[in-house]
């Protein structure tokens, strides 16, 4: 009779276990409770009598004929900014009520309704319990009709159906319940991920079933997961050797989505992240999902470069107390210094970087396709994705308000030509500068620069590097220390260095004594400094693109080698990115500028530089120019040159 009941019932149940493959042996798994079950908790009774009874059951709108005391718990449900369908409170009797009577862990297991409690040994596993507060598990029971969204497959609003080809996955009555996903009476179908899964997940083919990767614009929002396809998290054949901490499956690509995600018991509440295993303190949720992997640890196998070794240098800052960061936030990003990994990289859209040497400069690259910027053009207007690299920089270091100049970078000059806003580097890196460095505007071939290599030079300061175009990016002066790209084995790209501005190498700025006074003596590269173009010398974050024996040689300027032998740096005058703009006495050729905490004014003349008439008229390093006492010196030796 026993037999017939139990028949009886997967008969009638049968929708909630999808026609699949299953493993033989016992098909309940873990929710096999009885005596002879291989779950962590077990009862006297049978197998099926713990949740269903053949007669005296609950009426369920389901029809499942429930046993188990039903829970009357209220949830907190997940939310997020970026949430379009909200969770409701799941209807009591309906499906996924009937998982929580067991696993919100207010109802103990056993507890049944037309038989009384069983005595039951052992208890369910933390994991196995959401408790009431359901913000780290994936959101269900939500509000009817269902709204559109750019990553959800257009069909679960139009015809009610999943992508799923296999059909495994589906809507229950139009909606995403626990039996979306879960198939309560087969533990095995996927038999890797032996989670009740109602097929195979492999490769994130459950999550694509309702997440699309078509690139869909919805509400004028684009889909954020458009290039998951081609990007290197669906592709990266990297081993887990931690699964408790990365997910169910032997290598990256195939844990897909959960490699990041988790659909339960997420700490991070909202987009569900996944935290690094050991846990990083002082770190937000962001940052920390992606140091499971990038810590140089053995999670994966083959390591990758090192990411979290570089932000115990100088670095870029986390996100701390109400500096957080949100998927949902305003691109351009306004009185808010953080920088966590996805405001730099899409996870869900960055590649592996294999070449440096294409795309040409300015070109985004690979590791940060997919991202968000802002324009050049206006410093305001939205790209998404960027174009080119600086688009991306230009989030924090363009026009946003609210930018601060931190101490721990270094020293900053205070230049005699620059905008209202000097932290702004779109004025002083466009077109319309009278010089600058050529990063958002090619390098003319007009004008002819004696110093300027073919090849930038790698880290050693011997060895050639990239060849040098007419753009250079960014991350050719801000970069790790040790970054691959030009001979270090570390990662590439401003994360962190030693040497102060997220510079990948040296470079000394001219100051005066602590107290003293514009024009008086440099004191901090005095006297004669070394001229080392590997990066650990005072002068080789401009060595790296200019060939200082030519700057002794004084082929551009007749007396670069004499300011150079004087303990001056190229700061004393010129500017790092270009001229912000522009000024009656000074002209701005070559990026000439002064620093005024350097350079001061000889009595009542403003300082000046006039590069046609090759003169200059200011006090430096206790020497009074100007006025025919240094005109001699500032020949013209060749045109200048943006």
């Amino acid at each position: 009779m026993k037999q017939w009941a139990f028949i009886s019932l997967l008969l009638m149940l049968g929708r909630f276990a999808p026609a699949q493959v299953v493993s033989s042996g016992d098909v309940l798994g873990v929710h096999n409770l009885s005596t002879s079950g291989t779950g962590p908790v077990k009862g006297p009774s049978d197998a099926c009598l713990y949740c269903h009874a053949p007669h005296s059951g609950v009426g369920t709108p389901n029809g499942a004929l429930w046993s188990q005391t039903l829970s009357m718990q209220t949830y907190t449900a997940y939310s997020s900014t970026t949430l379009k369908n909200a969770p409701l409170q799941p209807g009591l009797g309906g499906t996924s009520s009937l998982c929580l009577s067991c696993h919100d862990g207010t109802v103990a297991v056993g507890q049944t309704q037309p038989y009384g409690p069983f005595t039951m040994t052992g208890s369910m596993t933390p994991n196995d319990m959401f408790g009431s507060g359901l913000q780290g598990s994936h959101p269900f029971s939500l509000k009817l009709p269902l709204t559109d969204a750019p990553d959800l497959q257009p069909a679960l609003t139009t015809t009610h159906t999943t992508a799923d080809p296999t059909k495994a996955v589906q809507l229950i009555n139009g909606n995403v319940e626990c039996t979306s996903c879960h198939s309560p009476h087969v533990q095995s179908i996927d038999r890797m991920s032996q989670n009740f899964l109602v097929r195979d997940s492999s490769n994130g083919q459950m999550c694509l079933a309702c997440h699309s990767t078509d690139p869909r614009t919805v509400n004028g929002q684009s889909n954020p997961l458009s290039q998951w396809t081609g990007s290197i998290h669906a592709q990266a054949a990297n081993k887990i050797a931690n699964a408790p901490a990365l997910g169910s499956y032997p290598n990256v690509a195939q844990n897909a989505c959960i490699s990041c995600h988790m659909p339960h018991n997420s700490l991070a509440g909202p987009r569900l992240l996944r935290g690094p295993v050991p846990s990083v303190t002082n770190m937000d949720s962001a940052t920390q999902n992606c140091m499971t992997c990038h810590n140089g640890g053995s999670n994966i196998s083959p390591a990758i470069p090192n990411v979290y070794a570089e932000f115990a240098k100088i670095a870029h800052p986390y996100p701390a107390g109400t500096n957080t960061h949100d998927t949902n936030e305003a691109a351009l990003l306004n009185n808010n210094r953080h920088a966590t990994c996805v405001d730099c990289h899409s996870a869900h859209s960055s590649q592996q970087v294999t070449s440096f040497t294409s795309p040409l400069a300015p070109a985004i690259r690979g590791s940060q396709n997919g991202v968000t910027g802002i324009s050049a053009t206006d410093g305001t207007t939205v790209l998404n994705p960027s174009v080119n690299q600086y688009e991306n920089c230009l989030r924090c270091h363009g026009s946003s308000s609210g930018k601060q100049s931190l101490p721990v970078f270094g020293y900053l000059p205070i230049w005699a030509v620059a905008g209202a806003d000097p932290l702004n580097i779109i004025p002083q890196l466009t077109q319309t500068s009278t010089s600058s460095h050529p990063v958002m505007h090619d390098r003319s071939s007009a004008f002819p620069q004696p110093s300027l290599r073919s090849y930038m030079l790698n880290l050693d300061g011997r060895t050639q590097g990239r060849a040098m175009g007419v753009r250079i990016l960014c991350t050719d002066c801000h970069n790790s220390d040790d970054n691959r790209e030009f001979g270090g084995t570390g990662p590439n790209g401003p994360h962190g260095s030693q040497f102060l501005h997220l510079l990948e190498r040296r470079y000394e700025f001219s100051q005066v004594a602590p107290g003293s006074a514009p024009g008086t003596t440099i004191t901090n590269l005095f006297p004669n400094p070394i001229l080392d173009p590997a990066a650990n010398g005072p002068y080789s974050m401009c060595a790296k693109c200019h060939d200082v024996t030519q700057l002794v040689a004084n082929t551009s300027f007749s007396q670069h080698a004499r300011h150079i032998n004087d303990g001056f740096s190229c700061s004393a005058c010129h500017t790092s990115h270009g001229m912000g703009a522009s000024s009656a006495t000074i002209s701005g050729e070559r990026m000439v500028n002064f620093d005024i905490a350097v350079v001061g004014t000889n009595g009542t003349n403003p300082i000046s530089y006039n590069r046609a008439t090759g003169s200059c008229t200011l006090t430096c390093h206790s020497h009074a120019h100007g006025s025919g006492t240094a005109a001699a010196a500032m020949q013209k030796t060749v045109q200048p040159m943006k």
